[in-house]
Parts: structure tokens; sequence; C-alpha cells
């Protein structure tokens, strides 16, 4: 009798270990929605000043309509872009067309005077510091829930639970890697 309550006992305790895994493993994949979700924000708020950007320089800038129309046309590439790999790719191209835009945008003194184009330079600036925080938080998170479901045994409940290594959010290109210039 006393091994049975024993056998009992001990198998009670591997269900309740074994729910805690699972249930860990839930919590750190919704971390991970989550935290890409906060990019997501972030960079919604990017790609609505980038119209008022454009709009601003318009203006000044008559004869770089072609890197003006880079500006959007990378813009709508990125706000379609779906997917972890898939955002970061259009996100680098998209930071290396606002870098040419701020870039040219030295050369017009008048401009970069222009209240609106400080603004935004402000506005710029602070968008991608909480981008570059919101990428951190979700590679530190992608990196605990892969680990996660790569360590024994919470293996077990990852492979038996349908758990997938998550993508981190990471940008291929060196030079894309800097952060962009917005100085006038």
């Amino acid at each position: 009798m006393t091994a049975v309550i024993v056998l009992i006992v001990i198998l009670a305790l591997l269900v309740v270990y074994g729910v805690a895994q699972y249930n860990g493993l839930v919590s750190l994949r919704r971390q991970t929605q989550n935290a890409f979700g906060q990019i997501d924000v972030q960079l919604k708020r990017r790609y609505d000043l980038i119209p008022n950007l454009v709009e601003t320089v318009k203006g000044y800038m008559k004869h770089e309509q072609d890197t003006l129309e880079k500006v959007i046309q990378a813009r709508n590439q990125a706000m379609a872009a779906r997917g972890v790999g898939e955002k970061a790719a259009a996100e680098s191209q998209l930071s290396s067309v606002l870098g040419g835009i701020m870039a040219i945008s030295e050369s017009y003194p008048e401009l970069r005077s222009n209240q609106n184009m400080l603004s935004l330079q402000e506005e710029l600036k602070s968008t991608e510091n909480k981008i570059s925080f919101a990428r951190q938080y979700y590679n530190d998170i992608v990196t605990a829930y892969n680990t996660r479901i790569e360590s024994f045994p919470s293996s077990i409940f990852a492979t038996s639970g349908g758990f997938k290594p998550q993508e981190l959010f990471e940008i291929e290109d060196a030079i894309q890697r800097e952060n962009v210039k917005v100085q006038f």
C-alpha cells in the first residue's frame, strides 16, 4: 500500500512538473509575440512620421524627387512585410534610404533650420531609439524562449506541444546596423 501511495505521489509530481513546463513555454511564446507587437508599434510610429518628413523636405529638395520616391517605396514595402525575417530585411532597406535622405538634406541650409524639420528630426531620433529597445527586448525574449525549448527536459514538452524556435530580429548588412543619422 505504501508503494502505491509513493507511486501516486511521484506521478502527481511529474504531472505538476509537466504542466509547469508546458505553461512556462506558453508564457514565453506569448511574450515573444508581445515583444514583436511592440516592435510593430514603434515601426508604425516611424511609418507615420515618414510622410511628414517627405512633405517637409519636398519643397526644398525639388531636384531629389528620386530619393523621396525611394523613401516612400521603402516605407510601403516595410509596412507590407510579414514575419520577422521579411520585416527585418524591409526595415534594413528603409533605414538605408532614410539615411540617404538625411545625408542629402544637409546640403540645404534652409531645410536644416526649418522648425518642422527640427521637430521631425527629434521625433525620428526618439522613434529610432524606441525601435532599438523594442528589438533588443524581442531578441532577449526569443533567446530565452529558444533556449527553453532546446534545453532538457523542457525540450520534451516543447516537441510534444508543437513549440517551434523563433527568429531573431537581425539586420543583415553591417552598414545598415548603424543608426540612421538624423542630424541637420
